[in-house]
């Protein structure tokens, strides 16, 4: 008698579906076979299939409607421009609110929102002081947003800055601040460069699964973007990590060769 193959794990079956999912093969909106014939199609019980498809809706993936089951769910991702986001002429408009990174999203018919940023002095960590060229455990000012588009976290934008640029300025403001062409340069310190660091780190952390109201247990993969700004003089004046889930977001660069 053959030996028994062992049935696929349930978070190999789930990014089998993802990969359908985001493939096109399975379409925005169509609805997924049903719990017994993807038990049957991945030899599995349908037990299983629940828990695989608990997975996939708590990921965003999938979104089960009463009474006529489980679809993929239509979720459209957000093109950051990154060539545009903070250069040149920026679009910032404090009579509305409405900053770079805001503009971006409502070129392309979203409602982009920020909440209430939670703003401390505090030592650097380690990265942040290599960024910020400073002594590890040096104070900082730090500035920690959850950015949404139509309602649902796309991003954690977390900003770090030199105590000498930062301390009895607009960064210390709890709230929603917009100034022209920028809160750096309206305080005397604009960004002349800029460095961004891209790199992909599967899964979230806990803590950013938390603040993007991730599942914990799906290990959705985020791209990490640092964007390092630099003044006149060369020196940091500030760093910033975007943490973005790579299912709703779409990192763009144009440029002329």
């Amino acid at each position: 008698m053959p030996p028994r193959m062992k049935s696929p794990p349930i978070r190999d079956i789930a990014a089998d579906l993802e990969s359908r999912i985001a493939s096109g093969d399975l379409q925005p909106g169509q609805q997924l076979p049903s719990t017994r014939d993807l038990a049957s199609q991945y030899g599995v019980s349908e037990k299983t299939i629940y828990r695989v498809v608990s997975l996939l809706k708590a990921g965003g993936q999938v979104e089960a409607r009463q009474g006529k089951g489980v679809f993929v769910r239509s979720t459209q991702p957000l093109e950051w421009n990154l060539h545009q986001f903070e250069r040149g002429s920026r679009r910032d408009d404090p009579a509305v609110g409405r900053d770079d990174w805001k503009v971006t999203a409502e070129e392309q018919g979203r409602t982009a929102t920020q909440d209430k940023p939670l703003v401390s002095v505090e030592p650097a960590p380690v990265s942040v002081a290599r960024w910020l060229q400073i002594e590890p455990g040096t104070y900082v000012v730090a500035r920690r947003r959850v950015r949404r588009v139509d309602g649902e976290p796309f991003q954690i934008a977390d900003s770090w800055f030199p105590t000498a640029i930062a301390l009895d300025t607009d960064l210390m403001v709890e709230d929603d601040v917009t100034r022209p062409g920028g809160v750096l340069a309206f305080i005397g310190h604009p960004q002349v460069s800029l460095r961004d660091e891209i790199r992909a780190w599967p899964p979230a952390t806990p803590d950013e699964a938390k603040r993007l109201e991730l599942s914990e247990d799906v290990g959705t993969p985020v791209i990490r973007h640092t964007r390092i700004g630099f003044g006149a003089d060369g020196k940091p004046v500030r760093v910033m990590v975007t943490v973005a889930p790579s299912h709703l977001n779409t990192l763009v660069y144009e440029m002329d060769v």
